[in-house]
């Protein structure tokens, strides 16, 4: 199986549940998906995924070589390079390497191929920053995705992967919804599964494959990497957010991962 691109710019692929196979695609390869993804900065839920980050890294990674894996319209690179690194977004959707060029015309966008890292190599990266990319990869893609970007590091180097919880699917959010898709609480690793982002204006269901932290575990271990740590932020009855239920559930997991 594998993920390919479409003649209109939209990734597909297929993912195996319940033994059959089910049609899959990228939904972020979309123009209209693009540009309403563009103006979104870290709002709500979405600040809980960033708001950790630089300390996370300050302690975890040496060096400022990075490459920012799924940048779509940069805002992810974008926050790299204010931590002061020299950083790479190279992502497979046009539409969203084109919105990234045109919100940051300095930056060094890159379009690739699904799993072609081709050009790369030559960085040995001190950090690669994978934000909610694996969310989108099928099951049976993702480690040989992570094999390719332990490939990437540094000696010293690091991946920071940056994966939605299982429980993000199953809850309501300051930023989400899955009230509409309560097929999702049945949902194992590997299995589509639908939420709405209420921060955008494109309020169609973004399709995702979850996947828990037990089979992550399993897939980096396939793929040579150890964890480092692992870290799950909650939200803070301080925060300026109208947290739902992001005070007693983590919706995202942060692993640091090196290369064994």
């Amino acid at each position: 199986m594998g993920v390919f691109i479409r003649s209109d710019g939209c990734v597909e692929g297929s993912v195996l549940i319940g033994g059959s196979r089910v049609a899959f695609h990228n939904v972020y390869a979309d123009a209209t998906r693009a540009d309403a993804y563009s103006r979104l900065d870290f709002p709500g839920t979405y600040f809980l995924a960033f708001r950790d980050l630089p300390e996370i890294i300050a302690r975890h990674v040496a060096g400022q070589r990075a490459i920012d894996f799924g940048c779509g319209a940069g805002r992810s690179t974008r926050f790299l390079r204010r931590l002061g690194f020299d950083v790479v977004g190279v992502d497979i959707s046009e539409d969203m390497v084109r919105k990234a060029r045109e919100l940051d015309p300095t930056g060094d966008y890159r379009l690739i191929g699904p799993g072609d890292f081709t050009g790369l190599a030559e960085r040995a990266s001190d950090l690669v920053l994978s934000a909610f990319t694996f969310d989108n990869i099928p099951q049976d893609e993702k480690a040989p995705h992570l094999l390719k970007l332990a490939r990437l590091l540094a000696p010293a180097g690091r991946i920071l992967n940056l994966v939605s919880t299982p429980e993000i699917y199953a809850h309501e959010w300051a930023s989400f919804s899955t009230r509409d898709f309560p097929e999702n609480l049945k949902a194992r690793s590997g299995d589509v599964v639908r939420i709405v982002m209420t921060d955008v204006i494109d309020r169609r269901p973004v399709e995702d494959v979850v996947c828990t932290e037990a089979t992550y575990r399993d897939l980096y271990r396939e793929s040579g990497l150890d964890v480092l740590a692992a870290h799950e932020p909650l939200g803070r009855p301080d925060e300026p957010y109208a947290w739902v239920s992001e005070t007693r559930v983590a919706p995202w997991r942060i692993d640091v991962l090196q290369r064994v």
